[in-house]
């Protein structure tokens, strides 16, 4: 729905709200045309029902105004004496219209000084429950977002089980876009394949202004953009297309950004004409082939032998990534495929029962499948491919047979259907035509960023499909508030040296974990103290 079919829907609203109400404004000591005044009538609304303003704010909110305004519905009728549990139901059943039959059938009489405290537990506990949803989900909307590191493309930098805290107001909070959601949940009910949200209607995009911009090899949280599926191939039985907002979270390291020209060289990235320099922290990965005898050394100080060589590296050398390909019975030689960084290489090279390693990346005349643009004019593989340009707003590159598979997806979806134009791109003979048009131009309307893996033979990233619109971004990770190694035992599986840790700085990652528990434990003692000195007064 576009912003003037929102404008006409919230007129609709704000005339049946006066129709609805205006008796009980006068009925409270107000005047009936502030029953009609968008926004102020809100705030006077509050005043009747003896409520804080600010509840105006929540009521503009997303999904949050979802459970606003049974809220205010039921302390509307409350505030003129409406306390039986068959008014509630009636009020909640009605969607609010039950107000409308009190307002034009009853003399109701308005309860100024009214308790606000709930009159049993159970309401009490449902109140309190409410509003800790309520503010969860403002926080989680607008502010900080848990979220969960599901692969290993940015291994070293960011682990298999690492909880994170996504921020939301470095590139600017995105409002919802979906506004009739389940709180706190993303695309379905955990557990089931059940829609957690309704795809329509939609809000137009808004972001709030954030404090800086995305740069060169900032780790950003983001809708993946291909998420339907389409141009890399059919979707899944049983798939949901889903709107922007609850697209995929992805987290990938943004190696390109608008205005860059790109380039991949035997897997190391190019901007500009310049070999990309990762942050202290980045650590690329390769594949490699590797052929090791059946017996290896011992492991570690305890003497424990390991029977599969992926077991021998990932205890002594931190390799996660290894994939077996053959094991020759008579001569004992496993081969396998590894993703190692530049250090493990040089370790396990040397090691005295690997026989050899070998580059298993793919050589520039290869031609790799699924790759961008997926187009048989361009041959690029994940390990050479471009140049290409990365789509900056406001600039306008030439349209031909062959720049269009570049930014095909961007007229038609990223700057078409998802945001309500219908535009189709076909091609006759050379030229290219939009919507029947021959088009030789095109300027860009959104930002668009290149994410990508460090862990570059073993991450599908921006070469399979491409551009990331500046819409798709969700934040920036932050804080790694929990670490789990699924592959340890006990207490081992939390690494402990991960918790509460910065995500971007230099050096080696400092766990507060300890200030954590210090910060707990004072305010534990503080409102105890609090508490105490309270009773006694």
């Amino acid at each position: 729905m576009s912003w003037s079919g929102w404008l006409l829907f919230i007129v609709i609203i704000q005339v049946i709200h006066f129709l609805g109400t205006w008796k009980l404004y006068v009925a409270a000591g107000r005047k009936a045309w502030e029953a009609a005044i968008p926004i102020y009538n809100a705030v006077v609304l509050m005043k009747i029902i003896n409520r804080p303003w600010w509840w105006t704010l929540l009521l503009f909110i997303p999904i949050v105004n979802l459970m606003m305004f049974p809220i205010v519905w039921v302390e509307t009728i409350r505030s003129f004496g409406k306390h039986s549990s068959k008014d509630t139901w009636l009020v909640l059943l009605t969607l609010g219209l039950y107000i409308f039959y009190i307002n034009y059938t009853e003399d109701l009489t308005h309860i100024k000084e009214r308790s606000l405290t709930p009159r049993t537990g159970l309401g009490e506990w449902v109140s309190s429950i409410l509003f800790a949803v309520i503010a969860a989900t403002v926080i989680h909307t607008y502010v900080m977002q848990p979220f969960t590191i599901p692969t290993s493309s940015l291994e070293k930098t960011l682990l298999v089980g690492d909880f994170l805290f996504v921020s939301k107001f470095h590139y600017g909070a995105r409002t919802p876009m979906t506004p009739i959601a389940l709180p706190m949940m993303h695309d379905a009910i955990p557990t089931t394949k059940v829609k957690s949200y309704a795809p329509n209607p939609q809000l137009p995009y808004f972001r709030m202004p954030g404090f800086e911009e995305i740069e060169r090899n900032d780790i950003v949280v983001f809708n993946w953009p291909i998420d339907e599926f389409q141009d890399i191939g059919p979707p899944p039985s049983g798939y949901m297309y889903k709107p922007i907002d609850k697209k995929s979270n992805y987290v990938k390291r943004c190696v390109g950004i608008p205005g860059d020209s790109l380039e991949v060289r035997n897997g190391f990235v190019f901007i500009n004409g310049k070999q990309n320099e990762l942050p202290e922290r980045g650590r690329l990965q390769f594949a490699y082939k590797i052929q090791s005898k059946k017996v290896l050394t011992k492991v570690d100080a305890q003497g424990r032998l390991a029977n599969q060589p992926s077991q021998f590296f990932s205890d002594r050398y931190g390799v996660s990534d290894m994939y077996p390909i053959s094991v020759d019975q008579e001569t004992g030689v496993y081969t396998f495929v590894a993703h190692l960084t530049d250090e493990a290489y040089q370790q396990i090279k040397d090691h005295p029962d690997v026989i050899s390693v070998t580059s298993a990346k793919s050589t520039a005349d290869e031609v790799g499948s699924g790759i961008f643009p997926n187009d048989p004019q361009y041959g690029f593989n994940n390990d050479f491919f471009g140049p290409i340009y990365i789509p900056e707003a406001g600039k306008t590159v030439d349209i031909t047979a062959e720049s269009i598979p570049f930014y095909k997806r961007i007229i038609e979806v990223y700057e078409g259907s998802e945001i309500g134009i219908e535009n189709k791109i076909t091609q006759n003979g050379t030229q290219v035509l939009l919507n029947g048009n021959v088009l030789t131009s095109y300027t860009f309307k959104m930002d668009y960023y290149w994410m990508m893996g460090d862990n570059r033979n073993n991450s599908q990233d921006a070469r399979s499909w491409g551009y990331v619109p500046f819409n798709h971004v969700v934040g920036k990770p932050v804080f790694v508030w929990m670490s789990w190694d699924s592959n340890a035992k006990g207490l081992d599986k939390i690494r402990w040296e991960r918790l509460f840790t910065t995500v971007s700085g230099s050096g080696k990652p400092v766990s507060y974990f300890m200030y954590f528990l210090i910060a707990v434990a004072g305010y534990i003692v503080f409102n105890t103290f609090r508490k105490r000195k309270k009773a006694k007064a």
